[in-house]
C-alpha cells in the first residue's frame, strides 16, 4: 500500500518482516512512541495523522509467562487492540490485528474454519480471544488475521531455539501430538501488504502457511536443512507426547486452520510451511558452511 500506514511493533518478527518490505512513509511505533499499556496515548498516535491505514504487528507473545502477568497480557493483547480499533473507526481507517491459533481448544480433528466456536485453554490464547472481540466490537473497517506458530531469521522463536540446540545437545526430545502449520514472518508480512493493496472485506481470516505438521516434524526438518549447509545437527530427535513435556500453559493439540476463506476473497495463500522454512534457513545461512569450520 502507498501513503502514510502505521504499524504498531518495531522490534517484532512481523513488524520487522512488514520494515524490510514497506516503503519509507511506513511509521513503526515501538515501545517509545507506543506503550501499548497506555490506551489513551494509542488513540492520539492514530488520531495525529490522516493514515491510508493501521497495523498491529505488536502482542505479548510471552505464552507461558501470561500465566503469572495475566494482567499485563491483558493489556497488551485484549485492551490496546480494542483502543487501536476504536479510533480507527471513528477515523475511517482500516486496521489490521493479528491473532493466533491459540483461541480453539485444539480438540477437533480438522482444520478450524473462521466460524467454528472458541474456547482458549491459557491466558495468552484468552487475551488474543477478548482483542478479537473487542477489534471487531469497535465496528470500523477492521480485517483480524489468526496465524500460527511464526517463525524469522531474527527473534526468539523455534528455529533459531532448535538450531542453537542442535550446536549444543546431541539428543533432544521434541512434542509430535501437536499439529500446526509453522509459518514464515515474511510470509505473513506478504499476505498482510497484499490485504492493505485493496482492503475490500472485513471480519477474521485465517492465515498460515500451507500444509502442517508437528513440532517433532517441524525440527526434523530445520535439522535436515541444517546439515545441508554443514551445520551440527542432534543425532537422535525423539518424538514425545504433550503430557511428557509440561508447560504452564496448555497449548492445542490440533492448531491447524482453514484459510480457503482468506484465498476466496482476498487471493492470497501462503506457500508451502516447507517453502518458508527453506528461505528462512537460506537468509541465515546464505551459502554452505565448511562442517570442519562450525565444528571446531
Amino acid at each position: 500500500m502507498k501513503g502514510d500506514v502505521l504499524v504498531f511493533g518495531r522490534t517484532g518478527q512481523v513488524a520487522q518482516a512488514l520494515a524490510a518490505k514497506a516503503p519509507r512513509t511506513w511509521v513503526f511505533a515501538g515501545r517509545e512512541q507506543a506503550d501499548l499499556t497506555d490506551e489513551a496515548a494509542l488513540k492520539k498516535l492514530i488520531d495525529s495523522k490522516n493514515w491510508n491505514a493501521v497495523v498491529n504487528a505488536a502482542a505479548y507473545t510471552a505464552v507461558d509467562r501470561a500465566e503469572s502477568e495475566q494482567e499485563l497480557a491483558h493489556a497488551v493483547n485484549a485492551n490496546a487492540p480494542g483502543a487501536m480499533a476504536r479510533a480507527c473507526a471513528e477515523n475511517n481507517i482500516p486496521f489490521v490485528h493479528i491473532s493466533t491459533d491459540y483461541v480453539f481448544d485444539g480438540n477437533g480433528d480438522r482444520p478450524y474454519t473462521e466460524n467454528d466456536p472458541i474456547n482458549p485453554l491459557s491466558i495468552y490464547g484468552k487475551t488474543k480471544a477478548d482483542g478479537e472481540k473487542a477489534v471487531m466490537d469497535a465496528g470500523g473497517r477492521a480485517v483480524i488475521l489468526r496465524t500460527s506458530w511464526v517463525y524469522a531469521p531474527e527473534g526468539k522463536n523455534f528455529v533459531n531455539t532448535m538450531l542453537k540446540l542442535g550446536q549444543e545437545r546431541e539428543e533432544l526430545r521434541i512434542v509430535s501430538d501437536q499439529k500446526g502449520a509453522p509459518t514464515s514472518a515474511a510470509d505473513i508480512a506478504d499476505g498482510i501488504m497484499s490485504i492493505l493493496s485493496r482492503f475490500d472485506a472485513g471480519g477474521i481470516f485465517h492465515m498460515t502457511a500451507g500444509g502442517s505438521t508437528t513440532w517433532h516434524g517441524f525440527a526434523t526438518e530445520i535439522f535436515r536443512i541444517a546439515r545441508e549447509k554443514g551445520l551440527k545437527t542432534p543425532g537422535r530427535v525423539i518424538p514425545i507426547t504433550t503430557a511428557e513435556y509440561p508447560t504452564p500453559a496448555k497449548r492445542p493439540l490440533n492448531s491447524r486452520l482453514d484459510c480457503s476463506k482468506l484465498e476466496k476473497v482476498y487471493g492470497v495463500a501462503l506457500p508451502s510451511w516447507q517453502e518458508g522454512l527453506a528461505v528462512c534457513m537460506d537468509s541465515l545461512f546464505p551459502s554452505t558452511i565448511n562442517k570442519k569450520e562450525v565444528v571446531s
